[in-house]
């Protein structure tokens, strides 16, 4: 298998094109129960069968044998296609309640909640339920969250052993009134004598619907917690109900400055998410000690949308030094300074802005006529890109990549980089533009395993990859647009995946619904067949860019476009009505929708970056901003002193 997933990295493209071809049609055939072991021989050695035998077993997953199920595992052991096929054969001989079977496929490493309870009671089915097996039911039950139906047995087995005490109920109940979850609370209920339960389930009904009943509560802190976090949800839909109602459940119950917090923090945050008329009045009522750097950045936004510029900067000033030091909040102080009068204070401020290449940081240099920042890193990692190609995992991933089989392809991505240092990953994202996947870049760069690695920010030719480069600048002029805005809306809106889908059945490199693609279409003149041909990369592109040109042509300026191919043109007519002769910058952070504003911002910048990547230089941002797609143009200039380390 090792020789020939080697020679697999070294084969001609026509010959992996072909191997591709035969490998999905074998998928496809044991999916449709059709497989034929002799038939398909020659796969037989190649790095993807296993996820053949993966189709054919997964579709007789009830009724298969145990000792087939486990002879899978022990072939494939520590590959992805092993973990793939443990997820669907432990909830099958579960159903079943083989038990045995259950444990010896079992792996520690699961965390689905539904698995552990079905661990749960495989283990107790096999007289295993001992001291640990205790500890590890109660550590489930340890949940706010609603939990599987699978649950239920396992808790009743707990129950049996004496191992589910009153505090172990009103501790769920607690972790369920914080998550806001009425069903939990119902659940820890039961079970507890008839008094306890009365309160309990009073409690719950509380936190389904604000009742006057909980004035007569018992004036403890699970009342004040649970009454608080009633309020508080209660805020989440109707705030102007929780202000009218905090005060008489604050007084009978006692509520400490922190339990009020909660409710005014809930109050606030979902009037000025509205810009509300009551915002301003609603943000002042929430103790500064509440509040977070969401709610601090609300405030500034808030004042923002009513222009008061003083207002604006006081918010931002009262925000903690990490938040402010943002390029975001950096820039806007600086902005609000110079609206105040005060362009001296501004000055410092956008030069320390202008450091980061991002939106923010680029308006902040066309403020100062500075050079954009960029410090690009290119290490040399072309002797780890060649030892990474031959991975296995690498190997097996790339090629379900292009035979449409993503989801396998991420698993055994996910494997495959759990191996690798920083310099074999940064080369398995190299590995994966070269097979047309672009999006590692996204999801394998700048944060890792929980770990972040700001150098790799700066690996612009990988983040930003240059595809369908002529397409893009053929559309683009005969639209009259930048061509660096298109390539940000692909790199935003798909990453360059020709076969893009999103869960609002929008398609292919520029995320057309199909409607808007035909109507596009028939405007054009061109030829439009449904929904396949958005997935046809040139196709898209040209009903995209022009689609692109319509959406300026009735706004009247790009960062508008923008938002309504995002948002759609509802709610930007109101943004439009709302704020109307706002500054594009200004106009933008006030944007209601938080995907919205940084989708904006988001596509703005990286056009700047695509302008670099693909004419060496750039429009300023302040002219593209305002539909500009010439004029006088920007270098860069890197002002770190050194080089990362590689």
């Amino acid at each position: 298998m090792l020789l020939a997933t080697a020679l697999l990295a070294f084969v001609s493209p026509a010959l992996a094109q072909n191997s591709d071809a035969q490998v999905r049609a074998a998928i496809e055939a044991a999916e449709a129960g059709r497989f034929d072991a002799a038939q398909y021989s020659s796969l037989s050695r190649d790095p993807l069968y296993g996820w053949i035998e993966y189709a054919a077993l997964k579709r007789d997953i009830d009724t298969l044998p145990s000792a087939q199920a486990q002879a899978f595992l022990a072939r494939y052991q520590g590959q992805a296609v092993a973990e793939a096929f443990r997820e669907i054969w432990l909830p099958a001989v579960a159903k079943r309640q083989d038990w045995p079977a259950f444990r010896a496929a079992w792996s520690p490493s699961i965390k689905d909640s539904a698995m552990r309870c079905a661990e749960l009671n495989a283990r107790a089915a096999t007289g295993a339920a001992d001291a640990q097996w205790v500890k590890d039911a109660q550590a489930v039950w340890r949940s706010g969250k609603i939990l599987p139906g699978e649950c239920e047995t396992a808790f009743t087995t707990l129950i049996a052993k004496g191992g589910l005490t009153p505090a172990l109920r009103w501790e769920r109940l607690d972790l369920g009134a914080a998550e806001w979850q009425a069903p939990v609370m119902r659940a820890a209920a039961r079970g507890m004598p008839a008094e306890d339960a009365a309160l309990a389930n009073d409690y719950a009904a509380f936190m389904e619907a604000v009742h006057p009943r909980a004035l007569n509560w018992p004036k403890t802190p699970r009342s004040r917690m649970v009454a608080s976090q009633g309020l508080a949800r209660l805020a989440k839909s109707t705030p102007i109900a929780a202000e009218m109602q905090l005060q008489r459940y604050a007084d009978a119950l006692g509520f400490s400055e922190a339990e009020k917090a909660r409710v005014l923090y809930q109050i606030a945050l979902w009037s000025v998410a509205s810009y509300e008329p009551d915002s301003a009045r609603r943000l002042n009522a929430v103790p500064e000690s509440a509040y977070d750097e969401r709610l601090h950045e609300w405030r500034a936004r808030e004042a923002m949308s009513r222009g008061d510029w003083p207002a604006t900067l006081a918010a931002i000033r009262k925000m903690g030094d990490k938040q402010r030091g943002d390029s975001r909040w950096t820039y806007f102080e600086a902005r609000m300074a110079e609206l105040t009068g005060d362009k001296a204070a501004a000055q410092p401020l956008y030069r320390a802005a202008a450091r980061k290449p991002d939106f923010h940081g680029f308006m902040a240099a066309d403020k100062l006529g500075l050079p954009y920042a960029l410090c690009a890193w290119k290490p040399d990692d072309s002797a780890a890109k060649t030892a990474v190609a031959r991975d296995p995992a690498i190997v097996r991933a790339m090629a379900l990549y292009r035979i449409e089989r993503s989801g396998w392809a991420q698993r055994e991505w996910d494997s495959a980089l759990s191996r690798l240092d920083d310099t074999q990953r940064r080369a398995a994202v190299a590995v994966a533009q070269d097979n047309g996947w672009f999006d590692r870049a996204v999801f394998a760069l700048g944060t890792y395993g929980g770990r972040n690695k700001p150098d790799e920010l700066r690996l612009y030719h990988l983040r930003f990859p240059i595809h369908h480069d002529a397409t893009i600048r053929r559309e683009a002029a005969k639209n009259g647009l930048d061509p660096a805005w298109v390539a940000a809306e692909i790199r935003a809106e798909s990453v360059f995946n020709p076969r893009a889908r999103s869960g609002a059945n929008a398609y292919g490199l520029m995320q057309l619904v199909p409607a808007t693609g035909a109507a596009t279409a028939r405007r054009l003149g061109l030829p439009y067949n449904g929904v396949e041909d958005l997935y046809d990369s040139d196709t898209n592109i040209a009903l995209g860019t022009a689609y692109l040109r319509e959406m300026e042509d009735k706004y009247g300026q790009p960062y508008i476009a923008m938002a309504a191919y995002n948002a759609g043109p509802s709610p930007t007519a109101r943004w439009q009505a709302q704020r109307p002769g706002f500054d594009p910058d200004v106009w933008i952070e006030t944007i209601s929708y938080k995907e919205t504003r940084e989708y904006v911002a988001r596509v703005l910048a990286f056009s700047v970056m695509y302008d670099w990547r693909m004419n060496g230089d750039a429009l300023p941002v302040s002219d593209r901003i305002r539909g500009a797609v010439s004029g006088k143009r920007k270098t860069f200039a890197c002002p770190l002193a050194e080089p990362p380390k590689a």
